[in-house]
């Protein structure tokens, strides 16, 4: 039997699970893995999304953003949506309670 993974959630989940790491400890690890696996553009722009959230109230722009890049991501890429699944897991995890 074949797993269904709907994209588009994926990537909105993703979206909020990034942002959310953005200013937290698990920055460093996302960091690391995002630049690893996805690429040093998307390595840079989650460093732009952590300074940004240091300086003003953008969350919601943010998880848009992030929600926009990842669904792009996907459609041109959707072997990587497995992979995106496991980093979105493994960062909640890492997430403060």
């Amino acid at each position: 039997m074949a797993v269904i993974i709907h994209r588009p959630r994926v990537a909105w989940e993703g979206a909020r699970v990034f942002v959310r790491a953005a200013p937290s400890d698990a920055y460093w690890w996302l960091g690391d893995m995002v630049g690893h696996y996805l690429g040093v553009m998307y390595q840079l722009k989650l460093a732009e999304t952590r300074l940004r959230l240091q300086l003003e109230d953008v969350v919601p722009e943010e998880i848009g953003a992030w929600r926009f890049r990842l669904d792009e991501l996907l459609r041109d890429r959707p072997e990587l949506t497995g992979l995106l699944g496991d980093l979105i897991e493994e960062t909640s995890y890492r997430l403060p309670r």
